[in-house]
């Protein structure tokens, strides 16, 4: 554009020169060796500028003559250097596709096309083929090669360390990792794996400070690396919790300013605060983040702040966590399990019916087998609870790459990753249709005859046993039927503290149906979710026969 430009001025320079010359006219006279030279100015200046429009081409003919031996020869190793990038950039493309045979043509053809020396690429290309050809331990020689090259340190190491993560040499790879770090810090992968190798070995400092760096560098974005940095004080606090619990203390409430909702730093910070008798300040720390988050380890801290509290004042605690989160089923089932411990049967089972509503799964099944049994001692009751905890989905966990733990962890055991663990529901659990039976919510709500205690059931099932004939020929009594039921899963079965339930019921085939309205009586009748327990009760000897559809489950 800038010659264009020059050119244009050039030749508007030229038009108004003649023009001035035209509207000028004039004669100039040269006497040169006896001989005289009239012309007019006009001819004389379209002379001029010919005789300079020659010597320019001439001197540009001679030009190209003269350097043309070198642009030949730049010429063919123009376009021997375009057919070796060619092959180079096919052979790139073959190695990515696996094509094995293809990548090591393009590289013979590539190292006859052009010098290793100048083209690192080329390195690259031998090594993928190598790795595709399954030679590995000469690719790791042609890495360690590059790893030497300042031009190619980086590939080099990044080779080094995907192929001792191969193999499982994870100190290599931690060493090639840290190596590449110092050359580099801004390597991402390197900064990550070397972070998570200093997290594994409890270098908690390092990784701080190594993270401090990537942050500095732009290597992360503010928020991911706030949260990294929250995760790893929150992990120094765990391990500075018996030893030094101010230092935890400190550790912990500087990971709360970074990531406000993190439950494992505000239990630990609450932990460390009531070791030094400060109740209410741990109290505040737990409210905080349970307004954000409400979770059990939160509940069960905030519950039994005080050892020597009694189980009334734990239940007002609990009660003021549910005035922060109402209808919120963790706030349920902390006040229903307070309750529990209190004695408090009816605000317990009131508390666990309505977290049963609000979301149904095994926890909460658990306990109202927990509050059926310590209030009624009815185990008809107690096993329909237990059978809708086997049935019910699992209660939320941390699980971190598919492995649940009983508690929070900085890393994944299986690959090491940091923050990787999440409160959740785990794996594996297919939700499959609603047996009948089972309680799912409002929809399986039913009510069953009112609440008797054991003391008043066994006469009455005594009475009847010695009403019913003591003599009966076997070919009239009823067969029973066995009713196969599938065995509980293990995890299940140690959940349920080592419970199961019984593999057979017996039912008789010719059981009559459910009896008249029982006599009315001054307790009042208490609400029961589910169907009634699988024991039938003793055949009445006067009631009538009767078909009767059985439900086995």
């Amino acid at each position: 554009m800038v010659r264009l430009f020059i050119f244009l001025l050039v030749v508007l320079g030229l038009g108004w020169g003649f023009a001035w010359l035209a509207d000028r006219p004039g004669l100039i006279s040269i006497t040169w060796q006896d001989h005289l030279i009239e012309t007019s100015l006009m001819v004389a200046a379209t002379a001029l500028v010919a005789v300079i429009g020659a010597v320019m081409l001439l001197w540009w003919i001679i030009g190209v003559i003269w350097t043309s031996p070198h642009s030949v020869r730049r010429y063919f190793r123009s376009r021997k250097r375009d057919r070796g990038y060619q092959a180079l950039s096919t052979g790139l493309i073959a190695a990515g596709a696996g094509n094995a045979i293809l990548a090591r043509k393009m590289s013979l053809r590539t190292r006859g096309l052009l010098s290793a020396d100048q083209e690192p690429l080329i390195h690259l290309l031998d090594a993928q083929a190598l790795l595709i050809e399954g030679k590995h331990d000469e690719a790791r020689q042609k890495f360690e090669r590059m790893s030497e090259d300042p031009e190619t340190r980086e590939l080099g190491l990044r080779g080094l360390y995907m192929e001792a993560r191969r193999l499982g040499a994870n100190e290599a790879a931690r060493q090639y990792a840290e190596k590449a770090v110092e050359h580099a810090p801004y390597l991402a992968w390197a900064a990550q794996a070397t972070l998570e190798s200093r997290s594994q070995a409890g270098r908690w400092d390092d990784a701080i400070r190594l993270l401090d760096q990537q942050r500095a560098g732009s290597v992360i974005d503010k928020p991911q690396a706030d949260r990294l940095k929250a995760v790893l004080l929150t992990a120094k606090a765990g391990d500075r919790l018996e030893g030094d619990p101010k230092g935890a203390r400190d550790d912990a409430m500087a990971a709360l300013k970074l990531a406000k909702d993190l439950v494992p730093a505000a239990v630990i910070a609450a932990k460390a605060l009531l070791r030094e008798d400060n109740v209410r300040k741990a109290a505040s720390v737990l409210d905080g983040v349970w307004k954000l988050n409400p979770h059990p380890e939160i509940a069960r801290t905030y519950v039994r702040a005080r050892s020597g509290d009694s189980t009334l004042d734990r239940l007002k605690r609990a009660e003021k966590l549910e005035a922060m989160r109402p209808n919120n089923i963790e706030s349920l089932l902390a006040v229903a399990q307070a309750a529990l411990d209190a004695q408090d049967f009816k605000k317990a089972r009131a508390k666990a019916e309505a977290a049963a509503r609000m979301q149904p799964r095994e926890s909460v099944f658990l306990l109202l087998a927990d509050i059926e049994d310590a209030d009624t001692g009815d185990q008809g009751r107690v096993r329909h609870w237990m059978a809708q905890a086997l049935r019910a989905p699992r209660d939320p966990a941390w699980v971190a790459d598919g492995f649940v733990s009983e508690k929070w962890l900085p890393l994944s055991p299986v690959t090491g990753r940091l923050d990787a663990f999440e409160w959740k529901v785990p794996f594996g659990q297919l939700e499959g249709p609603v047996e009948e039976g089972s309680v799912v919510g409002d929809q399986a709500i039913a009510t069953l005859p009112p609440v008797s205690r054991q003391s008043d059931v066994v006469p009455e099932r005594q009475e009847r046993v010695a009403a019913e004939p003591a003599s009966q020929p076997d070919s009239e009594r009823p067969k029973p039927i066995l009713v196969e039921v599938p065995a509980a899963p293990a995890e299940t079965q140690r959940a349920n503290g080592g419970e199961a339930v019984a593999a057979k019921t017996t039912a008789p085939t010719n059981a009559p149906e459910p009896a008249e309205k029982p006599p009315q009586t001054g307790e009042e009748p208490v609400p029961f979710f589910g169907h009634p327990p699988d024991d039938p009760g003793v055949k009445d000897p006067n009631a009538a026969e009767s078909r009767t559809r059985l439900r086995l489950f």
